[in-house]
């Protein structure tokens, strides 16, 4: 018995049943970032905002799932809400899980950018008259944004990895599908390796998108230079 079969691991590589994870996996990570980040958004407003009651009710949610696993927030919705009357697809659970936990952690990251932006601009804004819609929208948000972009990336490559913990409800993303394999053929080295390899190619090529984007945003904040 060979510790590691190589043959194998090649064969799990371009294997089409693990391959078809990939997708979910992607699909997940999008929407998990983007329901995260418009929820973390009116948590952030809220937070932020000089109503007691709404402040604090959302330093109550981001408290709450900061500081529980996701693993058993995903738990308790798949298994704990029907106990309740309320049942949704695996897929739906899985995505309100996500969604959920990663709001509490977007929320922060979209209220520091915005505390982060100095006073003057805005004050500068309105006394050029701008509205207030349009000083969030000309000033406060793309000066905002181009300070979370590292952070927000770094959520995106922690939800493509977050997205492992749905295989225990059964989502069938590529977690799930290498534990199907693996319970098939008893290969749990080449399973797994073949597994984080895709891990890794994602996580890889998103890493290199937010390094573009970073230099993209990051113009503005560059020296000039004299030619």
């Amino acid at each position: 018995m060979t510790l590691f079969d190589p043959s194998a691991f090649i064969g799990y590589l371009f294997n089409s049943f693990l391959l078809g994870g990939i997708p979910i996996t992607i699909g997940l990570t999008v929407a998990g970032i983007v329901g995260g980040l418009l929820l973390g958004m009116v948590l952030a407003w809220a937070r932020t905002s000089g109503n007691k009651i709404l402040s604090s009710a959302a330093r109550f949610y981001i408290w709450f799932f900061r500081g529980t696993p996701l693993l058993i927030q995903l738990v308790v919705i798949y298994t704990g809400l029907p106990q309740l009357g309320m049942r949704f697809s695996v897929l739906t659970c899985a995505l309100l899980g996500l969604v959920l936990n990663e709001a509490a952690y977007l929320a922060e990251i979209v209220r520091s950018g915005f505390l982060a932006v100095p006073k003057g601009q805005t004050e500068a804004a309105w006394a050029l008259s701008l509205s207030r819609r349009t000083t969030l929208w000309r000033v406060t948000l793309p000066q905002a944004f181009r300070l979370m972009i590292p952070p927000l990336g770094n959520s995106v490559n922690g939800m493509l990895k977050a997205t492992s913990l749905a295989s225990v409800i059964s989502v069938e993303e590529v977690m799930r599908r290498a534990d199907v394999l693996m319970q098939e053929h008893f290969q749990i080295l080449e399973v797994y390796a073949a597994a984080a390899i895709y891990y890794l190619a994602m996580t890889s090529i998103w890493d290199f998108a937010q390094r573009r984007l970073e230099r993209h945003f990051g113009r503005s904040t560059l020296p000039y230079k004299r030619h």
